[in-house]
C-alpha cells in the first residue's frame, strides 16, 4: 500500500478535480471519498490493534459509503459509477470475510479494506474527464482532427 501521505495527496487531487471540473455524479462520488475518509480516521482502532479485528466502525463507515455509491449509481445516466460501486462493495465485503475467518491475517484483511479505494479514484478521474470532455462538446461541438 501507498505511504498515508501519499493516499491524503492522491485524495486531495482526485476531489479538486472532481470539484472543479466535474459535474454533480462525480463531486458526490469524491464528496463520499473524503467523508469516508475523514470518518474511518476517526473511527479505527489503535494502530496496535488495527485490522486484528472486525472493524466494526470502519465497516459502518465502508457501508454508508456503499449506499452513497449506490445511490449515484442508481440515479446517474452514466456507467462508471455503477463500477465504483461494485469495488465499494468487494471493499465493504472484506469485513464480512474477516467476521467469518476470524484466523485471516490482519495485513490481508488490512489490504483487501483498502486496496479498492485506488481504482475508485481512478474512476472518478476517468469519470470526471470523461464528463469534462462531453460538456465542451456540447458547448463548442466536437472537434475531430482533419
Amino acid at each position: 500500500m501507498l505511504s498515508p501521505l501519499t493516499y491524503w495527496i492522491m485524495l486531495a487531487a482526485v476531489a479538486i478535480y472532481a470539484f472543479a471540473r466535474g459535474k454533480m455524479d462525480e463531486r458526490w462520488a469524491a464528496a463520499i471519498c473524503v467523508l469516508a475518509t475523514i470518518g474511518t480516521v476517526l473511527v479505527q482502532f489503535p494502530y496496535s490493534n488495527r485490522y486484528s479485528h472486525v472493524e466494526v466502525g470502519v465497516m459502518i463507515v465502508d457501508l454508508l459509503a456503499l449506499a452513497g455509491f449506490t445511490a449515484i449509481a442508481l440515479r446517474s445516466d452514466r456507467f462508471w459509477p455503477l463500477w465504483v460501486a461494485g469495488l465499494q462493495l468487494t471493499t465493504t465485503l472484506a469485513h464480512l470475510f474477516r467476521a467469518a475467518q476470524l484466523e485471516l491475517i490482519p495485513q490481508v484483511y488490512a489490504v483487501a479494506a483498502r486496496f479498492w479505494v485506488y481504482p475508485i479514484f481512478l474512476i472518478i478521474v476517468i469519470g470526471t474527464w470523461r464528463s469534462h470532455q462531453r460538456s465542451r462538446d456540447d458547448q463548442f461541438g466536437p472537434v475531430y482532427p482533419n
